[in-house]
């Protein structure tokens, strides 16, 4: 295969990289789903890709080297919980959208619009929680270049994971402290800010997905 790309490539431009991968165990209430080679009975991509669907069977298989062994335990990839990185993924770019629609409804929609976040005082940003949320954003170029470079998707999978953790944080740390809230009517600077914040942690999430091949929702019920 390798001979015949740069064959037709010419001045050998084009290069074929064979990954291997390693074979995928599929788990149902703990107990492996019975595959035999010797009689030929196994289990599909879509058999997976009907039962649990497209996105989580890619973001899924993602999660993990293609050298390495993966467990893909069919219930935990569409349990609503921190260990299932589909679902919190998805939480955190469906909280974001909320947090966003509901600042157009309560102030207008050209509140959140690009130009308005575009102009926000990030500088009232100074609770360490948002400052990791934006750390951890500035660092998504390097994530995704070094992936590509090295053809380790699995990486996007971990970032994405860890900035989700993130803002998941600084959510709940509002529940605890009213003073960290998104929406705060009587401190318009710093509601500004964070809408921008909110925003552009949302936009590098659905960067991330776009990635994966994989569709960000906009809301979970």
């Amino acid at each position: 295969m390798q001979a015949a790309v740069r064959a037709l490539s010419g001045n050998n431009r084009a290069r074929l990289d064979v990954l291997l991968c390693q074979m995928v165990r599929v788990v149902r209430g703990g107990e492996p789903v019975r595959m035999s080679k010797r009689a030929g009975t196994f289990v599909t991509l879509r058999d997976l890709i009907d039962e649990v669907g497209r996105d989580a069977v890619r973001f899924t298989m993602l999660t993990r080297k293609s050298d390495a062994q993966m467990e893909f335990d069919l219930e935990q990839v569409v349990a609503q919980t921190r260990d299932n990185p589909v679902f919190y993924v998805q939480y955190a770019h469906a909280r974001c959208r909320s947090v966003l629609r509901l600042a157009a409804e309560e102030y207008g929609a050209e509140t959140v619009d690009e130009r308005a976040l575009a102009e926000a005082p990030l500088d009232t940003l100074a609770d360490p929680y948002e400052l990791a949320l934006i750390r951890r954003m500035a660092g998504w170029k390097r994530v995704v270049e070094a992936a590509a470079d090295a053809r380790e998707p699995h990486r996007v999978a971990f970032f994405l994971y860890d900035l989700a953790a993130d803002f998941h944080m600084l959510w709940n740390r509002g529940r605890d402290d009213t003073t960290l809230r998104f929406l705060q009517t009587d401190r318009p600077a710093e509601t500004r800010a964070r809408l921008a914040l909110v925003a552009a942690t949302a936009v590098v999430i659905r960067s991330g997905l776009a990635v994966m091949g994989v569709e960000p929702v906009e809301e979970m019920r």
